[in-house]
């Protein structure tokens, strides 16, 4: 990933997106050691307080201070997507580029059994796996990390198939390297602009799928809020205190957007 910043003509999608996912890098950084208030303490007489000098975002309808809250989720809905990604892409990564390389009966059948995955949006073969089993953190992130398999190992499938017969892999067997020497150090590094693309959009997917599940009460639980069950909670009170929805919202647009043009931008450079 180096090389793509030692290049000096840096794309705006590049640019911004180093500037948003690196403030919001910060904050979370932050919050592990500092929030302004305990984002699980509850005052009920500054409950759905408005934007003040004290509470730059408000309070809640425990009087828990907004911003606070707002650290201490983005810390648990970023934790997830990197869980969602260590598993989904990682395994996926590795699935693609193995039944890429050597093809045949195992590709034909892994690939029927993708596609028969992919016949399912990732939310809905997320929801029915946590359903089979208990909310939590730890579920939610193997749920969408086994859902999100499947488009990685297309991804990459794709991109060895298409750098499997070129003439530095063909070298590569002349020269005896093996097959997983000529996969991970020989094909994974021509296709990396690509795959880092591929994970940093997938972890937008990653964060809106966290933060709907737990919008439906079935992702993260209390008291490890994350984004999403700060919106379900706040929303019957978004009329008397819109600042209630609009901070946990705005940060996970905020996320999206960053690692919207990360992505973008490594694409650009691919």
């Amino acid at each position: 990933m180096i090389k793509y910043f030692k290049d000096k003509k840096i794309n705006s999608f590049l640019l911004w997106g180093i500037i948003l996912t690196g403030i919001m890098l910060l904050v979370v950084v932050i919050g592990m050691f500092w929030t302004p208030y305990d984002p699980t303490k509850m005052n009920a007489s500054q409950k759905l307080q408005g934007m003040s000098l004290s509470h730059i975002l408000g309070t809640d309808n425990k009087g828990r201070d907004i911003f606070s809250r707002v650290m201490y989720g983005s810390r648990i809905t970023l934790a997830i997507a990197c869980g969602t990604m260590i598993i989904g892409a990682g395994l996926g990564t590795l699935l693609g580029a193995i039944t890429g390389y050597f093809g045949g009966f195992l590709d034909e059948v892994f690939m029927r059994i993708v596609d028969a995955m992919l016949a399912f949006p990732s939310i809905l073969l997320a929801l029915v796996i946590v359903s089979l089993f208990d909310s939590g953190n730890i579920v939610v992130m193997a749920a969408l990390g086994i859902a999100f398999i499947p488009s990685f190992a297309r991804i990459v499938r794709s991109e060895v198939l298409r750098c499997r017969n070129m003439d530095y892999v063909e070298n590569a067997r002349i020269q005896g390297a093996s097959d997983f020497r000529i996969i991970f150090l020989h094909i994974m590094p021509n296709i990396s602009g690509v795959l880092w693309s591929s994970v940093l959009i997938g972890f937008n997917n990653a964060v809106l799928a966290e933060a709907g599940l737990s919008y439906l009460g079935i992702g993260s639980q209390p008291p490890y809020d994350s984004l999403g069950n700060m919106l379900s909670s706040a929303q019957q009170f978004m009329l008397k205190n819109p600042i209630c929805v609009l901070g946990p919202g705005f940060a996970i647009v905020w996320m999206v957007l960053g690692f919207s043009f990360l992505g973008e931008g490594l694409r650009k450079k691919a």
